[in-house]
């Protein structure tokens, strides 16, 4: 469970980075944006380093999966646009994959 915690806090953080970038340069906001954006993708990387993996390629593997989640969570909720059939379908897909990933028995 500390695990889907610390994925949901790394999504919730890098989520929040790039729409920060997003807001600078894709609809014109102040370039200030871009310190609240440096900050959050900063401690996103930081974040992902508390998880119990060996290899940073199979934390970032499995981090790709609640990512998706959480971006089409982030899109409905926050700028207001429902996610459709495809959206759904695929995210749950990529979730699949991500469970299998992470639960897979591994020999230590």
């Amino acid at each position: 469970m500390q695990g889907f915690l610390i994925y949901c806090l790394a999504a919730l953080a890098e989520i929040f980075g790039c729409f920060a970038v997003w807001q600078v340069f894709k609809l014109g906001r102040s370039v200030l944006w871009l310190v609240p954006a440096l900050a959050s993708l900063s401690f996103f990387a930081w974040v992902l380093t508390l998880l119990p993996f060996e290899q940073a390629g199979r934390a970032y593997a499995v981090y790709g999966g609640i990512y998706i989640i959480s971006s089409l969570l982030w899109m409905w909720i926050i700028e207001g646009s429902s996610p459709d059939y495809w959206d759904i379908l695929g995210g749950v897909i990529c979730l699949i994959g991500a469970g299998i990933i992470y639960l897979a028995p591994r020999s230590l």
